[in-house]
């Protein structure tokens, strides 16, 4: 059995009765950067919902870290979450608590108990992304990509088996988003999937990696042109 994350076959996603995408074949294996690309309302979002159980897939086989998609129970969503990291493109950070308070949210939601534990886990993701210093800050006294490191840092605290960053330099400037983009990049070279929804096409040039791209229905692998 070959270590794929992510297997789609024959997939179709729908949101509610619409048809968004049809025929989807995907894999994603271990350690895998991929990027997803596509004009706005092409279905990227509706892709990445459907991984983390937003929507349900209706048509054709999928798996994600060991979960069926097509078996997937509204109970079973925690569990499934715990395995992945979300990074979102509007942060989703809470303003009426601390950094830290933030990330002990998401700790106690997945079911984490031992406190002494969950201060250690928080300090080992602060660092990762440079943020240590910035535990007792509330989310709005922070730039946008000092939020957007937060939100990344929340994404690795269960050590998730795929991370789905869903348009995460959208809302920065070309600077602060290259520099998201290194500590992605560092990150998936420490052994962390990843796959990333992006409009940014300077992005795929200065990083190139494999590809997909939703267009007219389909998501299909775009062959990057080397030099």
């Amino acid at each position: 059995m070959s270590s794929a994350v992510l297997r789609l076959k024959n997939a179709s996603i729908f949101q509610r009765e619409n048809l968004i995408l049809s025929h989807v074949d995907v894999e994603i294996f271990k350690g895998d950067f991929v990027y997803l690309i596509g004009k706005t309302g092409s279905g990227k979002s509706s892709f990445m919902k459907t991984l983390y159980g937003d929507l349900p897939l209706m048509e054709g086989e999928g798996s994600i870290v060991d979960f069926d998609l097509r078996e997937l129970k509204e109970k079973q969503i925690p569990f499934l979450r715990r395995k992945l990291g979300v990074i979102f493109q509007d942060f989703k950070l809470l303003n009426d608590r601390t950094v830290k308070d933030n990330l002990l949210f998401v700790l106690k939601a997945t079911g984490w108990e031992d406190k002494a534990a969950m201060e250690k886990r928080i300090e080992e993701v602060l660092d990762k992304v440079g943020m240590k210093s910035k535990n007792l800050t509330f989310p709005y006294q922070l730039s946008g990509g000092e939020q957007q490191r937060i939100t990344i840092a929340r994404a690795l605290l269960n050590d998730p088996e795929l991370i789905i960053a869903d348009e995460p330099t959208g809302n920065l400037d070309p600077q602060t988003s290259v520099e998201v983009m290194e500590l992605l990049q560092e990150i998936n070279k420490n052994g962390n999937t990843i796959l990333m929804a992006t409009h940014d096409y300077a992005l795929l040039l200065k990083y190139p990696s494999k590809t997909l791209k939703c267009d007219g229905t389909k998501v299909f692998e775009v062959v990057q042109r080397k030099g």
